[in-house]
C-alpha cells in the first residue's frame, strides 16, 4: 500500500518567535526533518500544509479565546506563512513531492481543505506578492491529490496536535484512508489536551504512534 507523509504547518508563525507559537515547535520540526532522513524510504510522497490567510474572519481577534479565536498568523505571503527552517534540509533536497494551501477566507483546520500550490507561479514563494496574484484560483485537493495517485495511507506530523493535526487526521479517515498519527512529530497548543486528543482520534480509527 502507498503512503504519503503529510507534514501539517511547520510554519514560523507556529513555532518559537511566531505570532502564535507553541512550546516545542521548532524541535518538532528538527525531528521531521531527522525522521525523514531515516525513514523517508518508506513514502510515495512527502507533504506539506500551510495556513495561508488573507482574510478569515473572525478566526482573527484582538482578544482571541485560543480555541475558536486567534491573533493573526500565517499571513499570506508573510514570513511567518513560510515552512520553518527546520525543514529546510527536506526542502534543499527535493523530498518534499508538494505543497498545500488553505484557510484563504475562512478558518480552515483541515489539511484536507487545502489545495495545491503551483510552484510555477510567482506568488507560491514570493513575501513580497500582491493579494491578487496570492487569490489565484487553488488547485486540486489534498484528497483528490491522494487518490488520484493510489495512495491510501497517510502518516500524519506537525502542528499542532490539538488542532490542524487532529482535524487533518479525522478527516483523512473520514475519507477512508489508513491513517496513522506519529505523535512524538507533534507540538500541541494546549498540551495538557493531548492524552485526550489522541484518545478521541484512536476511537475514530486512527492508529496513535508513540515511538516514531
Amino acid at each position: 500500500m502507498e503512503t504519503a507523509l503529510i507534514i501539517v504547518d511547520v510554519q514560523n508563525d507556529f513555532c518559537e518567535g511566531g505570532s502564535l507559537g507553541v512550546t516545542g515547535g521548532g524541535a518538532t520540526a528538527a525531528a521531521i526533518t531527522s525522521y525523514l532522513s531515516d525513514n523517508g524510504w518508506k513514502y510515495a510522497a512527502v507533504l506539506a500544509t500551510q495556513d495561508w490567510h488573507i482574510d478569515p474572519g473572525t478566526h482573527f481577534s484582538a482578544e482571541p479565546d485560543y480555541i475558536d479565536s486567534w491573533p493573526v498568523h500565517c499571513v499570506a505571503g508573510t514570513h511567518g506563512a513560510e515552512l520553518h527552517a527546520g525543514l529546510a534540509p527536506i526542502l534543499k533536497a527535493g523530498a518534499l513531492t508538494a505543497t498545500f494551501r488553505k484557510g484563504r477566507y475562512e478558518a480552515a483546520y483541515s489539511g484536507f481543505e487545502s489545495t495545491l500550490v503551483d510552484p510555477n507561479d510567482p506568488a507560491a514563494t514570493s513575501e513580497e506578492a500582491d493579494v491578487e496574484s496570492l487569490e489565484s484560483t487553488p488547485g486540486e485537493s489534498l484528497g483528490e491529490w491522494l487518490s488520484s495517485r493510489h495512495i491510501h495511507k497517510v502518516d500524519i506530523v506537525g502542528i499542532a496536535t490539538d488542532f490542524c493535526v487532529r482535524e487533518t487526521a479525522l478527516d483523512a479517515v473520514r475519507a477512508r484512508f489508513d491513517t496513522t498519527v506519529l505523535a512524538r512529530l507533534t507540538a500541541a497548543v494546549h498540551q495538557v489536551t493531548v492524552p485526550t486528543v489522541l484518545g478521541e482520534l484512536a476511537r475514530a480509527g486512527v492508529t496513535i504512534d508513540r515511538d516514531a
